[in-house]
């Protein structure tokens, strides 16, 4: 699947690129995200994300897991759209929730990393209550996670390795070196 939803209704594939995490708040209300919400719920397998805080011009990477590295799943949003020649491209999207105690300090925002015991629910093709949608939508227990500053390295999509998550001690920031 592409990352980045294209609604079914889309005249092109652009606006994908802006459409890669849905705010759960407003998903239901949207119009690329409504029908996908009620109808076309998918899981994105992880280990873990990464966010970046801003401390003035730069910006230091964190690695977030859950239950120290075990594998957990993303609530996802998916749907497919016809190209130009035919071909049909499925696509997705991942939702969005207000952070828990772990990543607030990094970013204002974080993935809606679903219990297992909803997984079943969320995938069901049946389930039309949004109520029970919406309530799955929340952050994950902060406690069942952690975050560690990570290198830069990240930041380049050419490395796609272990080390990308390995811990580092975070870049001073330009008021702490400015001390010493």
């Amino acid at each position: 699947m592409r990352w980045g939803l294209i609604p079914l209704w889309s005249k092109d594939m652009s606006g994908a690129a802006m459409m890669i995490n849905a705010r759960s708040e407003t998903a239901a209300t949207k119009p690329a995200f409504r029908d996908p919400l009620a109808n076309r719920r998918c899981l994105v397998p992880a280990d873990g994300f990464y966010e970046w805080q801003r401390a003035g011009k730069a910006k230091q990477p964190y690695c977030f897991e859950v239950n120290d590295g075990a594998l957990f799943a993303f609530a996802g949003l998916w749907d497919r759209w016809k190209d130009p020649s035919g071909e049909w491209i499925k696509s997705c999207s991942i939702l969005t929730t207000t952070p828990n105690a772990v990543t607030a300090s990094v970013h204002d925002r974080m993935p809606v990393i679903l219990d297992p015991d909803c997984y079943d629910l969320w995938l069901d093709p049946g389930m039309h209550d949004m109520r029970a949608v919406s309530d799955m939508l929340k952050p994950y227990v902060a406690r069942m996670m952690r975050a560690y500053p990570v290198s830069s390295r990240v930041n380049h999509v050419a490395n796609d390795d272990a080390e990308c998550s390995t811990p580092v001690e975070p870049s001073p920031t330009p008021s702490q070196s400015s001390l010493f």
